[in-house]
């Protein structure tokens, strides 16, 4: 069920729990550990994220989840105790077995990170530089709407709200504050400079698009801008499709027409959502007869893949993948590379900012604990005393109660205080489990 309280963006956050979950985990894949081959198999439709954070919450393993999956990435932000490691290998075992995926199978794939290393790799997702299209324009917002999943689902609470919305901050600060975000690349940006690479120049040349959605806009309007004039767009939803192809003058097909559309272009681009190829052997197949066997090139942008791989089996059917745009991702790193220090100062100047918000956090925490284990300690020691005072008066037995209770909150007071006031000496009490060690407050905790 979804939440009701405010938006995330306009940083209300609800009190923060106990220190014991504040702790940050991550584990992931992407496109430096694993090839599209196994990153297609641990990647998260919107249902499948929504499913995924709930069964790991009522599994215990976290308390808090963001699930966030790219055409390049698949990863798992959590919330746990005090137990890394356990939390770690719960995670990888949930990871393998939620994709029905045998044991052992990411092994050397899988990346995991901890508390600040976490907070540092998903700031610099957000900001594009953990893309492999240096500063790719789609990636702020990928994040901004796999938080916004969690968020209305009720899986996320006060760390990862903090830790997203700073987030989301970061991503912007780096577009607007760098280079990086100047004329941003993209998938399709990507897509259509490799096809000009095989072409040259596009204008005599069509072009098909499958899919309607954002990646599908990018296309069309890169392609439109270069020229392109016979452009043609298949969407399951025709409505939507006819929208897309009447903003650049083209000619939408229906889904069910798609075998048809395949005999008219050069390109063929595919990004359609799913986990099944929507373009198998046979219906390339049989396209390519129809067209006499003129040479298509096919570019597959989706993560699970939209074309069969053995499609590229075919005389004269040239296929592409997201892992193909090598010589692409470099010259855009080549050109962003002296703005990436830049982009790395303003990260790390918004993880120490999240570091000061989580060590006031942690220490709160630890006060309320202290609180209630001297308030119980208290309660005890009047119980065991209670006979040594049957001399007294009720209201003087009260008026030792009361008197007890004043004491601690004297004890308290200035401690209190100062985690109000000083914010150094929040930054010192980040690493407070001496603390809670000293006065046993792990005892009985998760």
């Amino acid at each position: 069920m979804a939440r009701s309280h405010s938006n995330p963006a306009n940083g209300v956050q609800p009190r923060a729990s106990g220190d014991a979950a504040m702790h940050i985990i991550l584990i992931g894949v992407n496109h430096r550990t694993a090839p599209i081959e196994l990153r297609e198999r641990v990647a998260f439709s919107v249902e499948n994220a929504r499913r995924a954070a709930q069964q790991l919450r009522a599994s215990g393993v976290v308390g808090e989840v963001v699930v966030v999956s790219t055409c390049n990435r698949s990863e798992l932000y959590g919330v746990f105790g005090r137990d890394a490691e356990g939390a770690a290998a719960a995670l990888d075992d949930f990871i393998t077995a939620f994709h029905g995926l045998p044991a052992g199978s990411l092994n050397g794939a899988l990346y995991h990170h901890h508390d600040h290393d976490a907070v540092r790799h998903l700031f610099r997702v957000a900001s594009g530089l953990d893309s492999m299209l240096l500063g790719e324009a789609e990636i702020l917002g990928q994040v901004r709407q796999a938080y916004m999943v969690a968020f209305e689902n009720g899986d996320t609470g006060p760390v990862l709200n903090r830790l997203f919305q700073g987030a989301l901050e970061i991503g912007k600060r780096v577009r607007t504050e760098t280079e990086i975000g100047t004329r941003p690349m993209s998938a399709a940006f990507a897509a259509v400079k490799l096809a000009e690479q095989i072409f040259g120049k596009l204008r005599n040349h069509k072009g098909l698009i499958l899919g309607a959605g954002a990646m599908g806009e990018q296309l069309v309007e890169h392609l439109r801008d270069r020229g392109m004039t016979s452009i043609y767009v298949a969407n399951r939803s025709r409505e939507r499709g006819e929208e897309l192809a009447r903003r650049v003058s083209g000619e939408a097909f229906s889904w069910e027409d798609l075998p048809r559309a395949l005999e008219l272009p050069d390109i063929v681009v595919a990004s359609v959502g799913g986990n099944d190829p929507v373009l198998t052997r046979s219906m390339l197949e049989r396209a390519m007869g129809a067209r006499g066997n003129r040479a298509l090139f096919v570019i597959d942008l989706g993560v699970p893949r939209n074309v069969e791989p053995a499609v590229a089996d075919l005389y004269n059917v040239f296929l592409y993948s997201m892992d193909d745009l090598t010589e692409i991702v470099e010259q855009n790193k080549h050109a962003r590379a002296k703005e990436v220090p830049r982009a790395e100062a303003l990260i790390s100047e918004q993880l120490e900012k999240f570091k000061v918000w989580q060590a006031s956090a942690r220490s709160v925490a630890l006060l309320a604990e202290l609180r209630e284990k001297l308030q119980h300690n208290r309660e005890e020691f009047l119980r065991q005393h209670m006979d040594e005072m049957e001399h007294l008066a009720p209201e003087d037995r009260e008026r030792v109660a009361r008197l007890t209770a004043e004491l601690l909150d004297n004890i308290l007071e200035q401690p209190a205080s100062r985690l109000r006031s000083e914010k150094e000496l929040r930054r010192k009490l980040e690493e407070i489990e001496a603390v809670r060690h000293l006065f046993g407050l792990e005892e009985n905790k998760p």
